[in-house]
């Protein structure tokens, strides 16, 4: 499996997010919003759409939600980064949160061409000084749980049986080692940012407002926007359930956007 893929070229605008677990409604509302001009006219230009994995599991239509990945990957340029669910789907390892009707309709999607999606598919990927992953940024092992995809963000670090957890100031140190000065990741569904200050690693609080369209409706959308000034963490919440959650950057501003 390919572990990082690096952009040479430069991106300016870029669409995010994570976690829709065979949500095909949550996938479908995010891809009719970003198609619509309004969208671009706020927010910026798209030039790449990233995946930053769960796809599958827990929920119960992962056929239309693979559909619907596959022609945002028709429109947009997409990159797709591995979850940890899709990893646990692709090599038949048991998790929680799926019932006996979510089991049983991605076994019927297992032998589908469009599980194709994940072949090579890259554990991170890194664009202007910022490091894309579904879980977490640490070079461990080649155990399950020490993957990238199964880490975990958290105040204390160590095995768990969840997977490696991880602390804000050990990401720090790995993307400071690398050279790169922020981080996206998934898998935890609840939106957060952290960023160095001249205090240390601080939480920084998002305060989320609606926003207006101007002629060209959109969704109600609310945002909370973070200036990337400062090395910075991401985690956004999951594009599933009543109130999707997606993100937009231009690699100045993080926008954390969620359907109202």
């Amino acid at each position: 499996m390919k572990v990082q893929c690096e952009e040479l070229s430069t991106v300016m605008g870029a669409v995010i997010f994570s976690d829709v677990h065979a949500d095909a409604s949550a996938i479908a509302a995010l891809r009719a919003c970003i198609r619509n001009p309004a969208f671009t006219d706020h927010f910026g230009s798209i030039d790449v759409v990233v995946n930053l994995g769960d796809i599958l599991h827990r929920g119960n239509h992962p056929k239309e939600a693979l559909e619907i990945i596959l022609a945002l990957a028709q429109e947009f340029r997409l990159v797709s980064i591995m979850g940890n669910h899709d990893h646990a789907f692709l090599n038949g390892i048991l998790v929680s949160g799926s019932d006996a009707a979510s089991t049983h309709r991605h076994e019927q999607v297992r032998n589908s061409p469009m599980i194709s999606i994940f072949s090579g598919i890259p554990m991170e990927w890194v664009s202007n000084d910022m490091l894309f992953v579904h879980g977490g940024p640490l070079d461990l092992d080649s155990s399950t749980l020490h993957l990238k995809c199964w880490q975990r963000l958290d105040h204390e670090a160590g095995d768990f049986f969840t997977g490696y957890h991880y602390t804000p100031a050990m990401a720090f140190s790995t993307l400071r080692s690398r050279g790169l000065m922020h981080m996206c990741c998934g898998h935890q569904h609840m939106p957060l940012c952290c960023q160095i200050t001249s205090d240390g690693i601080k939480k920084t609080g998002l305060a989320f407002s609606t926003i207006t369209s101007g002629n060209q409706e959109l969704p109600a959308l609310r945002v909370a926007q973070v200036p990337l000034n400062q090395p910075s963490l991401m985690r956004i919440g999951a594009c599933s359930g009543e109130h999707p959650e997606f993100a937009y950057t231009d690699f100045k501003t993080f926008t954390f956007i969620r359907f109202a």
